[in-house]
């Protein structure tokens, strides 16, 4: 808990509507690695956490929940596949 009470306010404020439950270590290494590449730019970094954590998401919602599920990326997500519909 120490670790996440020294974590800057945003990504504090972040992680707190996180759908994963990221280590204190790895949320502060992604923070920082976003804020060098976007300058700065806090919400520019935190659009960059979002991005980050739904392409997770993706790739592992095929996993948990079943091929058809909308989030899963059968193809993985780095290829910009969509996931079949499910049955209607």
């Amino acid at each position: 808990m120490a670790q996440f009470d020294r974590l800057p306010a945003e990504l504090r404020h972040w992680l707190a509507g996180a759908a994963l439950p990221w280590s204190a270590q790895s949320a502060l290494q992604l923070w920082r690695r976003h804020l060098r590449a976007t300058r700065g730019d806090v919400m520019a970094a935190r659009a960059a956490l979002d991005r980050a954590e739904a392409r997770l998401l993706a790739r592992d919602a095929g996993h948990i929940w079943g091929p058809l599920h909308p989030a899963a990326c059968p193809t993985g997500p780095a290829t910009g596949a969509v996931a079949p519909a499910g049955p209607r």
